[in-house]
C-alpha cells in the first residue's frame, strides 16, 4: 500500500477521511491544497505528515520558481510558506523535521530552478527512507510482542506512514514472522481511526483482530486479556515524555497498574531533543463538531461546550521502551535516548 504518491508534478494522497468505504486518491497540485489536506486529516500519522510536508515544500518551490524574483526572495518566501505548513498540525514534530530538512537543501542551491528540482528529489528520498525505517522498526520490535493479545490505539500502520507502519508495523512484522498474536484495537474517538483505518488495514493483512470501545481497555487489561500494549508517537521529548493520540496517557496508566509492558514505536525523527519534557509540547485542539456530530448528524445536546484536544502527553515513567529504527531504547531515557540518536 502506498498512501502517498508523486506523479505528473502532483502529489496524490489516499483520502483517509473516506476509508473504509471508499479508496480514493486525491490529486494535490499546490502547497495550499496540501496544507488543507493535512488540516482536514485526509492524511495523518506523524511519519506520513513528515513526508507530505516534504512534498508540500517541493510544490512551493515549483510555484516560486515561476515567479523569477531572485534567489534571495525565493528563500525568503519559501521560509514563510514553511511556517504555514508547520502550523497545519503543530504537535507532529515530523512536519518541522521535514521542512527544516528541505530548507537546508534549498539553501545549498545556487538558484530557484536547482532548488525546485532538489526539493522534489529530497521529498522522494524521504518517502523511500520512511518505508525502510518502518521495516527496521518492525524488525527490532517483533520479538517484543511475539505472543498473545496486543492492544493498540489510533492507527499506526501503512496509512500513517509512507507504506509500512510504526506500531502496527511491529505487529505486522511479528505476524509475518509466524507468531501467534491477536490484536485488540480501540475505536479511537472522536475521529475513529481505529474503527475506520486500523480495522481496515488488519483485515487486508489477514491479522486476527477485535475492536473495543476506548473505555473498555481497562476492563480487558484487568481481566488479563491483554499481554502487551503498543502505540505510536507524534513527538517524544528528550526525557521520553511522549505526545500521542488522545487517550494514550490513560492506556499507559492502566497498563502500568496491571503490570503490562507499554511500548512506543516511532522513528528517530519523532524525537525532539529541543524539548526537555512533555510540558513543552504544543497540544492541538480540533474542531468541536468532531465530537458533537457523527458525520452530518448531531449527537450532542444543543449548546454543549466541548474541548477536543487531539493529543495527550504520556510521562516517560509509564513507557517500558521505545522501538526505533536504531534499536530498542530502555530506561533511563535521559541518557539512552541521546545515545541512540
Amino acid at each position: 500500500m502506498r498512501p502517498i504518491q508523486w506523479s505528473d508534478n502532483s502529489l496524490y494522497l489516499l483520502d483517509q477521511t473516506l476509508l473504509p468505504h471508499s479508496e480514493t486518491m486525491i490529486q494535490l497540485k499546490t502547497w495550499p491544497e496540501t496544507v488543507d489536506a493535512i488540516k482536514d486529516m485526509r492524511v495523518r500519522g506523524a511519519p506520513a505528515l513528515g513526508v507530505t510536508a516534504g512534498y508540500a515544500m517541493a510544490l512551493a518551490a515549483m510555484e516560486l520558481n515561476q515567479c523569477k524574483e531572485g534567489f534571495q526572495q525565493f528563500i525568503s518566501k519559501l521560509t514563510e510558506i514553511s511556517a504555514k505548513i508547520h502550523a497545519a498540525r503543530p504537535t507532529a514534530v515530523n512536519i518541522r523535521w521535514a521542512i527544516t530538512r528541505q530548507l537546508q537543501v534549498a539553501n545549498k542551491c545556487k538558484d530557484e530552478l536547482e532548488a525546485s528540482n532538489e526539493l522534489l528529489k529530497e521529498a522522494q528520498k524521504m518517502e523511500r527512507e520512511d518505508v525502510e525505517i518502518n521495516r527496521c522498526i518492525g524488525e527490532h520490535g517483533r520479538n517484543l510482542i511475539s505472543y498473545g493479545n496486543i492492544l493498540t490505539h489510533c492507527n499506526t500502520g501503512a496509512l500513517a506512514t509512507a507504506g509500512y507502519g510504526t506500531a502496527l508495523g511491529v505487529v505486522r512484522a511479528s505476524w509475518e514472522n509466524g507468531n501467534k498474536i491477536h490484536v485488540f484495537h480501540t475505536e479511537t474517538r472522536p475521529f475513529l481511526q481505529g474503527a475506520r483505518l486500523t480495522a481496515w488495514e488488519l483485515a487486508r493483512l489477514g491479522i486476527p483482530s477485535t475492536m473495543i470501545v476506548d473505555g473498555a481497555a481497562g476492563l480487558f487489561m484487568n481481566e488479563k486479556t491483554i499481554q502487551h500494549v503498543i502505540v505510536g508517537a507524534d513527538r517524544i521529548a528528550a526525557n521520553g515524555d511522549t505526545a500521542n493520540k488522545i487517550g494514550t496517557y490513560s492506556l499507559a496508566v492502566l497498563a502500568n497498574e496491571n503490570s503490562i509492558p507499554f511500548y512506543v514505536a516511532a522513528p528517530i525523527s519523532t524525537i525532539d531533543l529541543t524539548i526537555a519534557t512533555g510540558g513543552g509540547i504544543p497540544i492541538e485542539e480540533r474542531p468541536a463538531d468532531e465530537v458533537t456530530h457523527l458525520g452530518e448528524i448531531r449527537t450532542a445536546a444543543p449548546d454543549t461546550k466541548v474541548r477536543n484536544p487531539s493529543f495527550d502527553i504520556t510521562p516517560a515513567r509509564y513507557i517500558t521502551a521505545f522501538i526505533t529504527e536504531n534499536g530498542v531504547i530502555r530506561q533511563p531515557f535521559e541518557t539512552t535516548i541521546p545515545a541512540t540518536i
